[in-house]
């Protein structure tokens, strides 16, 4: 694998076939992992791009989109924030609808929005539990709503992308009877069946949008303000201490962003779906859970999901 600085260096020279200024998409882009994937983009594109970062704080957000590089010569590029809470997907139809008003081409969707939490099962008013509406519901209901403006950069034979950031090769078992986990949950089994169900999703999406590269990336030990800001007392106290003990092995979050490009610019070539690792090299099959008949329960779960939470009062 090159090194960081050798990646850091590809990045900066990819060129992006766009007929007009690429647009990215970053939903949980208010910090971490997010933040650094949008301060990469801008600085790749020497601030000649529109960026999109969604999330719940206004403040965090301005702050990083007001220290992204300016565009040079002059080119209208737009800076902008969408407000979203994703553990709703009411939220999340109302933030998709919201972009596409403002930019009918996407060529970069970016997910990463996380939570990390102790606690059991912890359902919103939906019916939906929220670490899984945050690492897969959501991520579904935006990649499923801005699917028309992914697929008007390809009609244009632009460059896209989409990738959602959790763990290939970090998954497990999942079980058909019991799709939502409201019969048998736990932390653990939330943690394992999460990065299954975003494999299978990417899986169902290449076969609708044949056009398109969809990853699935992990990445790694990253110093972020996740734990820190944990609804869980036990996870906000160790925080500092955990993440000086991982500081040896882990990257900051634009490190991580370069990496997280480097799979989108040199590893995810063509379309299909592709799991990718902390650097960005390609996973193939590492650990992976699934088939053809769980994916389409998996879809077709996801579907119902969504037609009662955009039901529920």
């Amino acid at each position: 694998m090159p090194s960081l600085a050798a990646i850091r260096a590809s990045n900066a020279a990819f060129k992006h076939s766009t007929t007009s200024l690429p647009v990215a998409v970053f939903v949980g882009g208010t910090s971490g992992i997010g933040q650094g994937m949008a301060e990469v983009f801008a600085s790749n594109t020497k601030g000649n791009s529109h960026i999109v970062i969604v999330g719940r704080s206004r403040d965090a957000a301005e702050k990083i989109l007001a220290s992204l590089p300016k565009p040079e010569s002059g080119a209208a590029a737009s800076r902008e924030f969408v407000q979203c809470d994703a553990t709703l997907m009411k939220n999340v139809a109302t933030a998709a609808q919201d972009i596409l008003g403002r930019h009918q081409k996407i060529n970069y969707l970016v997910m990463s929005p996380g939570v990390m939490t102790l606690a059991g099962r912890d359902e919103t008013t939906e019916g939906i539990d929220k670490k899984m509406a945050v690492h897969y519901y959501a991520r579904w209901k935006f990649l499923d709503d801005l699917l028309p403006g992914l697929r008007k950069a390809a009609d244009s034979g632009e460059k896209v992308a989409v990738m959602s950031v959790l763990g290939p090769a970090k998954g497990g078992a999942i079980d058909l009877d019991d799709l939502a986990m409201k019969k048998n949950y736990s932390v653990t089994k939330a943690a394992l069946v999460a990065p299954t169900y975003n494999d299978l999703m990417m899986e169902s999406y290449a076969e609708q949008e044949p056009r398109i590269p969809f990853i699935h990336a992990a990445p790694g030990f990253v110093r972020t303000s996740l734990m820190a800001a944990s609804p869980s007392w036990a996870l906000r106290c160790s925080s500092a201490v955990l993440l000086g003990l991982t500081r040896p092995f882990s990257v900051t979050g634009a490190e991580c962003g370069e990496y997280m490009w480097n799979s989108i610019y040199n590893t995810a070539t063509t379309p299909g779906p592709w799991r990718t690792g902390s650097s960005g090299e390609d996973l193939k099959k590492e650990r992976y859970f699934g088939d053809d008949k769980q994916r389409k329960a998996v879809w077709d779960h996801t579907v119902q999901v969504m037609r009662d939470a955009l039901a529920a009062k």
